[in-house]
């Protein structure tokens, strides 16, 4: 619904631009891909790999406890027949232990990283929109448009340069 506001509103203000008279012809456009600089721009390229390593050792712990469960289910399967029932029992509660306080982890570890991503994310849209208002005063820009845009020419396109400004900063 959001989307096909910003659509509409996007198609309207292109609309005003294009009905104008001759002082259409002096307007000055940019556009900006967001989803390029939070993915290609060197802060978004760090922030992604500070992220890796602030959670590499959480990652690793739920691998671990992902193979004890597989392992652990591997010999239920196997020997689960020739096994005395207490001690059957006995696994089937560990591996059910095992695999819910996974799930628990596993969940906790995601609700964390998106946090965490979701900060950085937007730490790095701040910044990009200073940059892309340093370029629009530097250079005149009368409007410069962000995603939803349904097409943008290249020759309005300034994404390489807020990257560019973003990996100087």
């Amino acid at each position: 619904m959001l989307n096909a506001f910003l659509k509409a509103v996007a198609a309207l203000v292109l609309g005003v631009i294009a009905c104008t008279s001759a002082a259409a012809v002096d307007l000055k456009i940019g556009f900006v891909s967001t989803e390029r600089v939070l993915r290609e721009s060197a802060p978004a390229v760090r922030a992604q790999k500070k992220l890796e390593r602030e959670f590499e050792k959480r990652e690793a712990d739920l691998k671990k406890m992902d193979r004890q469960i597989r392992d652990l289910q591997a010999i239920l399967d196997r020997d689960a027949a020739t096994m005395a029932e207490a001690e059957r029992n006995n696994k089937v509660r560990e591996l059910s232990n095992l695999s819910r306080d996974f799930q628990r982890s596993e969940r906790s570890f995601r609700d964390d990283v998106n946090i965490r991503r979701n900060e950085e994310l937007a730490s790095l849209q701040e910044r990009a929109d200073k940059i892309i208002k340093q370029i629009a005063d530097v250079e005149k820009f009368d409007l410069i448009l962000q995603e939803p845009v349904v097409w943008a020419s290249p020759r309005i396109d300034i994404t390489d340069r807020v990257i560019k400004l973003l990996a100087d900063k």
